[in-house]
């Protein structure tokens, strides 16, 4: 498996338009979380039959979110995998034609959506496991290089301390991580 480490910036509006798909995201979160699966076993899972989800593999394997294993593959037996790209960046919008903006918008709000489940979670995550749930909320003031190399410091630190599926030493669980900044001179 390849793991990027290189951020890969969503400039093609096929690939932005794959991710925006609601049952892709399920089928990535799911090999993401869950490792390695076949079309009917994420078809169980998530309630869809195996050529919906064949078809929807098939897609984000065309665009480079996942990848097969060969070596587990038998006959029409396929199994799957993310591809290992674990920093996807978001292109600014004006590097992009004007009729491909809406498909950036729509991931975008598609990603918020997520998020915003996410948030609504964490309380009784908190509550539960304090230990897997973990909170901090930031301020500070920056030049936006500062802000910049923040970030860039920030997703060296994920990478270090994270591991791919196959790899993760007992113990490991999946955990959203998210960062987010916006100015707080606009309000």
């Amino acid at each position: 498996m390849k793991d990027d480490a290189e951020p890969v910036i969503l400039d093609d509006p096929g690939r932005i338009k794959a991710l925006s798909h609601p049952l892709r995201r399920q089928i990535l979160h799911r090999l993401r979380v869950h490792g390695p699966a076949t079309s009917t076993t994420i078809g169980e899972v998530l309630g869809a039959n195996t050529g919906t989800t064949s078809y929807h593999l098939r897609q984000l394997e065309k665009h480079g979110f996942i990848e097969e294993i060969p070596e587990r593959s038998a006959g029409r037996e396929r199994w799957w995998r993310p591809a290992g790209q674990r920093d996807l960046r978001m292109p600014a919008p004006e590097t992009l034609a004007p009729q491909d903006r809406p498909v950036l918008a729509e991931l975008l709000r598609v990603g918020h959506a997520e998020d915003m489940e996410i948030l609504a979670r964490l309380p009784a995550g908190y509550e539960r496991e304090p230990a897997w749930a973990r909170l901090s909320r930031g301020f500070a003031h920056m030049t936006e290089e500062g802000l910049a190399e923040f970030f860039e410091d920030y997703i060296r630190l994920l990478h270090r301390h994270s591991h791919r599926i196959e790899d993760a030493p007992p113990g490991a669980r999946a955990v959203y991580i998210r960062l987010f900044s916006l100015p707080a001179d606009e309000t």
